[in-house]
């Protein structure tokens, strides 16, 4: 499996573990998931999204390939959740050691 630098890979850990939490501490106070063009700011409405689409969808990401530039971690992977299913592109920008976006595309 591929090294994923830090805070990803400890974000990564959290959503298997389906940590909710660990999950949304990761985030900066106006972080933001960007999911296939679906925006949720603030902890409050990616809690809202995750609880249906994430860790209450009780995912998981198997790690396939990692590119890291600067601030910004791309990792490609298999999804498996019980609301959607499949390889998938996550790009994290990074402020810090938390995150300030997740966006999420096709793999």
């Amino acid at each position: 499996m591929p090294t994923v630098p830090e805070p990803v890979a400890s974000f990564i850990d959290a959503v298997n573990a389906h940590d909710e939490e660990a999950f949304l501490n990761a985030f900066t106070d106006r972080g933001a998931v960007d999911d296939w063009g679906r925006v949720f700011t603030g902890r409050d409405e990616i809690k809202a999204w995750s609880d249906k689409e994430f860790i209450g969808a009780r995912g998981t990401l198997t790690v396939e390939e990692v590119d890291a530039a600067q601030d910004t971690v791309t990792v490609v992977g298999d999804w498996r959740s019980s609301y959607a299913n499949g390889r998938s592109m996550f790009v994290f920008d990074i402020d810090g050691d938390r995150l300030s976006r997740m966006t999420i595309r096709a793999g």
